[in-house]
């Protein structure tokens, strides 16, 4: 019998190398970007604007540097379940990449909410009230699911264009709505008078609970790195890509904040559609209504492909598990026709869902979405601190300094601590800060037992996986002897 590394092997050689440079560029901006955050951001008030800068130099760098190195070191299928197996071994490794699948079914309720609140204002403003429908909100997120994971299933040479088409109507929108504040500051003021008083961040329990959420909004760029074995040439694709979306992401975040505050005050920033809010409202004061339709349509589409390429990145971990048989072996399987992983697609699309609907039980549309954001990074940022770490102890390899194709972190050993330490200490204080619920949660002692259980069944389960599934490889090795 062939071993698991063979099987492993064989099984992600048939996928098809269909993604170049600029389909990751826009996949990794489909991934990360998202208006939702500029929304929330602006809700804060002005003192997010300095929270992003700190973000990006003291989170977003050093994990763009990690996941740099690792994914051209280690450019294989699974990204981080495979870079983390690597560093701890196989129980680590699964333990790390089921949270990160776990994530996704958080993620998908949180982001079709958002993208559907959003959508309304295809409508116009008139619509805007059915952001906060659940009657509207919920079937139409269950089919945004439906079209992203259906697109996937027939092969990233048909859903690369979603996710393509997602970067770029993610990134044009966001420049739009820069280009309208500036243009309605200075044509009437902006609404929001801003100071460096204003700027710097206050230590209200709001403000700590919106500092996990800002880290979480620049988290995604790892997510190509699960497709290595679909991407041509990857240790010369992957860093070009993360260093050219990353500056755009950083960019657009800390524009579009001080865009949105300059047309619509900070407290009366809806959470989930808050840019649309901003674009009606700039839109109606220089008499340009169809700007705003043309935004939401857009963004609409973006968010779709946000939707897409989270499908067709996470998917791939339940798929090298299953291979590695610690997931049912039907996880492992490829299409007969398309070549994708298409049991893991289907169950995630599923199990996603069906916690959208039951996250939406007794409790208001911004409570529901709080409680799914603050589950969704919880359990997501576990894998990252697995990452983190794995990166100090791989970078202790004997071949590392002699992979003249990987992107190393510089500065040698010292640039190494410092990267993965500060990832390492960002990430543990944001899964901390998160179990802090916000002003817009009702049932406050509800949410903690909703967030606490959510995170001990999610990571029990995936104990009790591993532990069948190494039972299941320990039998089967007799055999093969």
């Amino acid at each position: 019998m062939a071993t698991t590394e063979n099987a492993t092997t064989s099984q992600t050689s048939l996928l098809r190398k269909e993604m170049g440079l600029l389909d990751v560029v826009l996949f990794n901006i489909a991934a990360v970007l998202g208006p939702r955050w500029i929304a929330r951001a602006a809700h804060s008030g002005q003192s997010s604007i300095t929270l992003w800068i700190f973000a990006a130099i003291f989170f977003f760098l050093p994990m763009s540097l990690v996941i740099a190195e690792l994914s051209t070191r280690f450019p294989n299928e699974g990204g981080l379940y495979v870079w983390t197996k690597e560093a701890f071994g196989d129980f680590h490794g699964f333990v790390a990449g089921w949270c990160y699948w776990m994530y996704s079914l958080l993620y998908f309720p949180g982001l079709l909410m958002a993208s559907m609140a959003m959508s309304v204002y295809i409508g116009g403003p008139k619509y805007a009230a059915l952001a906060d429908n659940k009657m509207y909100l919920i079937p139409t997120s269950l089919g945004l699911l439906l079209i992203a994971a259906g697109l996937n299933l027939v092969g990233l040479n048909i859903g690369k264009w979603l996710q393509n088409a997602g970067g770029v109507s993610t990134y044009v929108p966001l420049m739009m709505i820069v280009g309208l504040g500036a243009f309605v500051w200075m044509k009437q003021g902006s609404i929001t008078q801003f100071s460096l008083h204003e700027m710097v961040p206050t230590f209200s329990l709001d403000t700590l609970n919106f500092w996990s959420s800002i880290t979480f909004a620049f988290v995604g760029m790892e997510l190509i790195s699960m497709m290595s074995e679909e991407v041509r040439d990857p240790k010369r694709t992957f860093p070009r890509s993360i260093y050219i979306s990353g500056t755009m992401i950083v960019a657009i975040y800390i524009l579009g904040t001080i865009a949105v505050l300059a047309m619509v005050p900070a407290d009366a920033v809806n959470t989930q559609n808050g840019v649309f809010q901003a674009i009606g409202i700039g839109s109606d004061a220089i008499g340009i209504a169809w700007f705003g339709v043309l935004a939401a349509l857009l963004v609409t589409v973006g968010n779709a492909g946000g939707v897409g390429a989270t499908v067709a990145g996470v998917a791939r971990v339940p798929f090298v598990a299953g291979i590695d048989r610690y997931l049912p072996p039907a996880f492992g399987k490829l299409h007969p026709k398309w070549r994708t992983p298409y049991v893991a697609i289907i169950v995630q699309a599923v199990l996603s869902a069906a916690i959208l609907l039951i996250a939406n039980a007794n409790e208001k549309i911004a409570g529901a979405y709080e409680i799914l954001i603050n589950a969704t990074l919880i359990v997501y940022f576990i894998p990252f601190l697995y990452m983190f770490a794995a990166f100090i102890k791989l970078a202790y390899a004997k071949d590392r300094e002699h992979d003249t194709e990987a992107a190393l972190v510089p500065g040698g050993k010292p640039g190494v601590w410092i990267a993965g330490t500060l990832g390492f200490v960002i990430t543990f204080i944001s899964i901390a800060l998160a179990f802090i619920p916000s002003k817009d949660v009702i049932d406050k002692t509800g949410y903690v037992i909703k967030i606490v259980l959510g995170t001990i069944i999610a990571v029990a389960i995936g104990f009790l996986l591993y532990w069948r599934g190494a039972r299941s490889r320990k039998l089967e090795q007799p055999a093969a002897v």
